[in-house]
């Protein structure tokens, strides 16, 4: 049954009848009730009144900074059970002008919602951009999300203003928050200019931000990174950033060896390789190897070997064999020197570079898994052997891409865990109670999904503090189970996948229009659960999801794919407004995942990876040595697609578990990828 308003409605008055708009108006109150402060408080939820159309106008006035009309609309919104998103907007979009007895108003009438933590989020900013520390500091102790970093680091300027010591972990949590950094902001940027004042962060971690920064071509944080160790020298990295192989030259020529010139080299090698990893090599090599420090040499090398590794190319392991000291690399470095060690089949360099890694990257099951492979090709004895099995055994088990793997590494068939125990009938209705909750539901309900998303993850994930306590994990499968009975499947999943003691396969694995995807599917010859597969990692089966790019649908296509795919089959009179349709999209999603599959030769991990980012890249990336899937799939060039080729199938295996009841292996369908057979043909050529 699909979640009207009116039915999330009378979710939020709990066992009471559905009241018909005129009657719920009628019974709402003329103020709002005091929120919850906690899940667990015996209070009903607000009712909700009629005025949906008021909530939706108010999201759009938002949207285009129209505080005006916010404020006009703001009195008819008054007993909407959504009244606090309609206040947190009007008061948001004026928030650099209100006064401080205005918030803290806002704070005290919605204390406890989302939108009460959300407004001191926004607050908290404004008062760090302020220097208003008395401000901070009064508010800081009562956010509750404690999730934007530029707000932690903020806190931790907070303290390094008022000249009082800082811990470790505090400056650590700076240093880590400001290098994960994609935009410039000021409150990081301010506490790592008080970290280095006070000389607890070291000059080299303000050039190690700006050599990342300019690889992941983002100048502004290089050039503001650069600027707080040497002012002067922010143009000159703008001057690297137009040109680095003309900023090179022009060094060059000034022959004065200081540390600014070292490190001004050293980015414009960086800027260099990103584009053009054999130039680069070239130049170190010949003029710049000889006027770096060891760490400089080491850490540009790498970059040539991590770039020419991400375009596949055989040279990339020869650079990073010039590398004289693992420790000066970066995990991300790390990763794709055994990317390309494993391209190559190099198993004792696989083993190096994963044992370089810090704890936490080798930690992760991919580098575990390729961990205990390299012990096992290496292995002379029985220790070493069990060594490797040591590693397999603490990741195998129900799970993602590399749990599988390393199961059927182990001789062992996947196998789902035991379902759970059901849940009681006060479980689900502690779920069905919860006044947060009942307001996500209510505004994906209404059209207002990122709000009610945002507010499901809050209460899912991100609320906790000493007096709400994060869920535990069966309020969480309780959470899981309200959302799949609505049909607000991308909460049913997210929220399942968090629970990591009970494994719900078929709330995990949700099998929405089964009759509509099973029917289109085996009518042209794919498999039922690849095209699940594919779907749950797209969409989350959201009908009308929307990318950034533009995709649309539970299948997300792109106008243009839809139009040449739907010439192809010969699909009449078909326009882009039809891609919401959802036996539309089904059907032209499907019929463009098979001429991919057709094209690739039946390849799984190849037609995947087609779908995600255009087959002409997968028909580049197969070339080379004839590679086992998973080492294929681990060298995709693109993060996002490689964790999408990886999860699509992961879900397949998954899914094909469930529609057959017999047990699967992902080995089978990853296959090995090779360059293409001689004449074969590419049925998506013409692809625009």
């Amino acid at each position: 049954m699909i979640l009207t308003p009116l039915r999330a409605a009378a979710l939020l008055l709990g066992a009471a009848p559905l009241l018909t708009p005129v009657a719920a108006q009628q019974a709402a109150p003329s103020a709002p009730a005091t929120p919850a402060s906690a899940p667990a408080a015996a209070q009903a939820p607000a009712q909700a009144a009629p005025g949906d159309s008021v909530l939706l106008d108010m999201r759009e006035a938002f949207r285009r900074g129209d505080r005006a009309q916010l404020s006009a609309l703001l009195p008819q919104a008054r007993g909407h059970a959504l009244e606090p998103w309609a206040a947190y907007w009007e008061l948001k979009a004026r928030l650099e002008e209100a006064g401080a007895d205005e918030v803290h108003g806002f704070f005290d009438r919605y204390a406890g919602t989302y939108q009460e933590d959300r407004l001191r989020n926004d607050w908290l900013l404004l008062l760090g951009q302020r220097r208003d520390w008395a401000g901070f500091a009064a508010d800081y102790p009562l956010f509750r999300m404690r999730d934007d970093p530029q707000v932690r680091c903020y806190a931790a300027a907070l303290e390094l203003s008022q000249g009082r010591e800082i811990s470790r972990a505090a400056i650590e949590q700076v240093r880590a928050d400001w290098f994960a950094q994609r935009d410039l902001d000021n409150g990081c940027l301010l506490a790592a200019g008080l970290l280095h004042q006070a000389g607890k962060l070291p000059y080299q971690d303000l050039w190690k931000r700006a050599r990342l920064a300019l690889e992941a071509n983002r100048p502004a944080l290089a050039r503001a990174a650069v600027a707080l160790d040497t002012p002067d020298a922010s143009a000159e990295v703008a001057q690297i950033e137009n040109s680095a192989a003309r900023y090179l030259t022009a060094l060059a020529r000034t022959p004065a060896a200081t540390r600014k010139r070292q490190e001004l080299a050293t980015l414009a090698l960086i800027k260099l390789a990103a584009t053009d990893p054999g130039q680069a090599a070239a130049q170190l090599a010949s003029r710049w190897a000889a006027q770096l420090s060891a760490e400089e040499r080491n850490w540009v090398w790498a970059t040539i070997g991590k770039q020419a590794a991400a375009k596949l190319q055989d040279d990339a392991g020869s650079y990073f064999a010039k590398v004289t000291r693992a420790q000066d690399l970066t995990d991300d470095m790390l990763a794709w020197k055994a990317r390309a060690a494993l391209r190559q089949g190099q198993w004792p360099v696989v083993q190096e570079a994963i044992e370089a890694m810090s704890g936490q990257a080798r930690g992760d099951s991919a580098w575990t898994y390729w961990l205990a492979r390299a012990k096992q090709a290496l292995a002379r004895s029985d220790a070493d052997r069990a060594s490797a099995l040591q590693l397999l055994e603490r990741i195998a088990g129900f799970g993602g891409f590399y749990e599988k793997l390393a199961t059927e590494e182990l001789g062992r068939v996947i196998t789902p865990p035991p379902a759970p125990a059901p849940l009681t009938s006060a479980e689900r209705e502690g779920a069905r109670r919860h006044p947060g909750l009942n307001r996500a539901l209510l505004a994906i309900a209404l059209g207002l999904r990122g709000e009610g998303v945002r507010e499901w993850n809050y209460w899912t994930r991100l609320h906790q503090n000493e007096d709400t306590p994060p869920m535990s994990e069966r309020e969480l499968y309780a959470a899981a189970d309200l959302a799949c009975q609505q049909q607000v499947w991308d909460r049913c999943i997210n929220t399942s996948e968090r629970i990591e003691g009970l494994v719900d396969l078929a709330q995990r694995f949700p099998m929405p229009f089964r009759d509509a995807v099973v029917r289109q599917s085996q009518a042209i010859g794919l498999d039922p659960a690849y095209v699940y597969g594919l779907i749950r990692q797209e969409s989350r089966f959201v009908m009308n999801a929307r990318s950034k790019v533009g995709a649309s649908g539970l299948m997300q296509l792109m106008p243009a794919t839809a139009r040449w795919t739907a010439r192809k089959i010969g699909l009449q009179n078909f326009t882009p407004a039809q891609i919401d349709d959802r036996d539309t999209n089904i059907l032209i999603g499907t019929s463009y995942l098979k001429l991919a599959l057709d094209e690739f030769g039946g390849s799984l991990p190849l037609a995947a990876a087609a779908y995600n980012a255009g087959p002409r890249r997968p028909r580049v990336w197969r070339n080379g040595p004839t590679l086992e899937g998973a080492i294929w799939a681990e060298n995709v060039p693109f993060n996002e697609t490689r964790e999408y080729v990886k999860k699509v199938l992961s879900n397949t295996t998954d899914y094909a578990a469930l529609l057959s009841g017999r047990s699967q292996s992902l080995k089978d369908r990853l296959g090995s990828v090779g360059p293409a057979p001689a004449g074969e043909a590419a049925l998506t050529q013409d692809l625009p």
